[in-house]
């Protein structure tokens, strides 16, 4: 039995909509960027348990996770200034999946993230809008799309797509649902998640696309290291 929750949320999730839809955006991007080569070296760097590692593998020539020392699974370690020993100009593809609000400066993890990329590679960055507080072990930073544009851009990345998922309406009865969850009993905790989420996909039809990539609780952006 698969107990990957991230890569396989059930409907009882009290983060389905969103788990399916990261999980969706980032395969996607991961499909598209491997399409025409089987020799690229990917990074995902802030690996945590790796979720999509399982699908990912088959479609590069090394994966390879990059994490804080803490973390047992990662092949190459890290401290909390997110500087690698890595060479420079070493990977073709970064992966960094729900980890620019959990760094102690997104702007040295951005600089680092470019030094490792090879001209031309691309990561693919995923990172909360509107969320709640979840250290793991630290939760600084949320975006609006704006701002994330700056600061990734700032550090010289060029972006090639920016991508909201659950847009306002959505991301607010989350928010409600989170909230509400703290003070119900646990035996309840899943069918209430099953209501919320099927609300959730509901209300996120009212948004254009246009509107979710302005205001949303989760962003995907795929960018390049210049050439």
């Amino acid at each position: 039995m698969d107990n990957n929750s991230r890569l396989k949320p059930t409907l009882f999730s009290t983060r389905y909509v969103h788990l399916t839809k990261l999980r969706n955006a980032t395969l996607k991007a991961i499909h598209e960027l491997s399409a025409k080569r089987n020799d690229l070296v990917l990074i995902d760097f802030g690996c945590g348990d790796m979720p999509y590692k399982s699908v990912i593998q088959p479609l590069v020539k090394n994966y390879i996770g990059v994490d804080l020392v803490m973390n047992p699974l990662a092949e190459h370690h890290i401290d909390f200034d997110s500087k690698t020993t890595l060479p420079d100009n070493y990977c073709d593809i970064i992966l960094s999946n729900q980890v620019l609000e959990h760094v102690d400066s997104p702007q040295s993890y951005l600089s680092e993230a470019l030094r490792i990329l090879k001209p031309g590679g691309s990561i693919i960055l995923t990172t909360h809008g509107y969320w709640y507080y979840h250290p793991t072990p630290f939760d600084y930073w949320r975006w609006t799309s704006a701002g994330l544009r700056k600061i990734v851009e700032a550090e010289g990345f060029s972006i090639s797509s920016f991508h909201g998922i659950m847009g306002l309406a959505a991301s607010g009865i989350q928010l409600f649902q989170d909230a509400i969850l703290l003070k119900l009993p646990k035996v309840l905790a899943s069918p209430f998640a099953l209501i919320m989420q099927s609300a959730i996909r509901l209300f996120d039809k009212i948004h254009s696309q246009s509107q979710r990539d302005r205001d949303a609780s989760l962003y995907v952006v795929i960018a390049q290291k210049p050439e």
